[in-house]
């Protein structure tokens, strides 16, 4: 079955969806919906997997896009949680998502502000995090191990970093993703080539462990999809469908720089938060010459609202966080934009960045399995899990998971890097991975295509997504097949490029 997404499928599978009792219904198409659909339809499980917006549409598309290793978790002493991140992190850069996966520098700056004994207990934390990767069995070429540099070599990776007092800087790699979005879009085609229906624009009303009333949020129509077994997959907003759930948000605000801001920096950088001990301000230039800053960790009360915003107080911190280490500090005019994601952390005491990251699993009394909690790098063991579960639950012909040894949408199918040959541009290798070809032929066919939008998005791109990936309106395109909506000068530049692929 082809993994296409298009609006002629969407309509296939809602009429398809009335018709049949499913085995498994999942609610939520970010990382862990979309990762549950493809453990359920790879395991033989007839599955819908639906989602009130589109793709990608919450906290999955707004993290740090980093692939983690687990080093925050195991000096908090969860060696579990970091054991875990670090397997998964491997999983994508070896074999399941090497196309959108990958190791990125971080260097830590040894200024003034940073004593010989931080920078002593900072290495010995990464060279613990190097035992993960160890134990992991992910091999040193994919992710090279930590070292210290001098402050010629800092000043190299990284030229806006000040220069005065500066000893050098600890060297350090971690899993980046090309974009957290992309992820989610591979994931809901990889299940939709093992039989998933994937559903944008279907609200979930009521759940119940046989299915749920749902309402197609374009035509406004009702309709009950059946399901053998029911998983909540809706992150920050599981609770609205399960009032039992107690969640408690933690706001993560990061910051957009325009390409160029910050000319010289060719790695990541970890900048210490004043006032912590075990927590770092991320600046993370990304393939579009943008440069992400990152990020808070402020508890919310109140409703979740569906599109987080940034607050001004967000963006004054992490820009007097930054300033801590440059030799030009930059002002307000320097943020191009800024966003705002919403973690779904269980409630307990104490400070939400302190609050374990651990995934949980819910069972309602009607039999309905929720999924909160975790992190974007454990989608895949989170989503196994929860498949797991419905299965002994609801007493499902499965077998084992095969998610761990699945590729993506795009990926080679083995270890290295994925670019097969041919005249695509490395841009396109980047984002595409094997399927980078197929772009570039609808440039190649006809090519007013191949004219190059904010952040050098091509128009081709657009048509390609309204045609595979599910995009229905331009929000979906400029929004999270793209990210050129993150600043809002390039969104409006983009727009009528957007409207037209819609009807090319």
């Amino acid at each position: 079955m082809t993994s296409s997404l298009n609006a002629a499928r969407r309509t296939r599978e809602l009429a398809r969806a009335r018709d049949l009792v499913v085995d498994v219904l999942v609610v939520g198409l970010g990382a862990t919906g979309a990762g549950a659909a493809l453990d359920a339809a790879s395991r033989g499980l007839s599955t819908i997997a639906i989602d009130a917006h589109d793709l990608a549409f919450g906290t999955s598309r707004w993290s740090s896009k980093m692939i983690h290793g687990g080093l925050r978790y195991l000096a908090k002493g969860q060696v579990g949680v970091a054991h875990e991140s670090a397997v998964e992190r491997g999983t994508l850069l070896r074999r399941t998502a090497p196309h959108l996966v990958r190791a990125q520098p971080y260097l830590l700056p040894l200024t003034p502000a940073v004593s010989g004994a931080q920078a002593a207990t900072v290495m010995a934390g990464y060279r613990l995090g190097d035992g993960l990767r160890m134990a992991a069995r992910t091999p040193r070429r994919l992710l090279p191990g930590p070292s210290r540099i001098p402050a010629r070599q800092a000043l190299d990776l990284a030229a806006p970093l000040n220069p005065h007092g500066l000893r050098g800087a600890l060297l350090s790699w971690d899993g980046r993703l090309v974009d957290d979005a992309r992820l989610v879009v591979a994931l809901a085609r990889t299940a939709a080539a093992h039989g998933a229906g994937i559903l944008t624009r279907c609200r979930a009303l009521e759940l119940a462990g046989d299915g749920a009333q749902v309402r197609d949020e374009l035509t406004g129509e009702t309709f009950t999809i059946r399901a053998r077994a029911v998983i909540n997959a809706a992150g920050v907003w599981a609770a609205q469908l399960d009032p039992a759930i107690r969640l408690r948000p933690s706001r993560g605000t990061h910051l957009v720089l325009r390409p160029q801001t910050l000319p010289g920096l060719r790695a990541g950088l970890h900048v210490p938060i004043p006032g912590e001990s075990n927590r770092f301000a991320l600046v993370l230039p990304q393939l579009d010459g943008r440069i992400h800053v990152g990020l808070t960790d402020e508890p919310v009360e109140g409703p979740v609202p569906d599109v987080p915003q940034a607050p001004e107080e967000d963006v004054t911190f992490l820009l007097d966080v930054l300033n801590s280490v440059l030799g030009v500090p930059l002002g307000r005019q320097e943020v191009a934009g800024a966003y705002a994601g919403l973690r779904p952390l269980l409630a307990a005491e104490g400070r939400t960045a302190d609050l374990s990251r651990r995934h949980a699993l819910l069972t309602s009394p009607d039999g309905v399995v929720t999924v909160v909690g975790g992190k974007l790098t454990t989608y895949r063991r989170m989503a196994q899990d929860a498949v797991d579960r419905v299965v002994t639950l609801r007493g499902l012909a499965a077998g084992r998971s095969r998610t761990a040894r699945l590729p993506l949408v795009g990926a080679p199918g083995t270890a290295g890097v994925p670019r097969g040959g041919g005249a695509a541009p490395d841009r396109l290798w980047e984002r595409y991975g094997q399927e980078a070809e197929a772009v570039r032929a609808l440039m190649t066919r006809d090519p007013a295509l191949a004219e190059p939008l904010p952040t050098g998005v091509t128009r081709a791109e657009l048509v390609w997504a309204v045609r595979h990936e599910g995009a229905l309106d331009a929000d979906d395109l400029l929004d999270r097949r793209t990210r050129i909506g993150l600043v809002p000068e390039d969104r409006a530049a983009a727009l009528p490029a957007a409207l037209a692929a819609l009807e090319y």
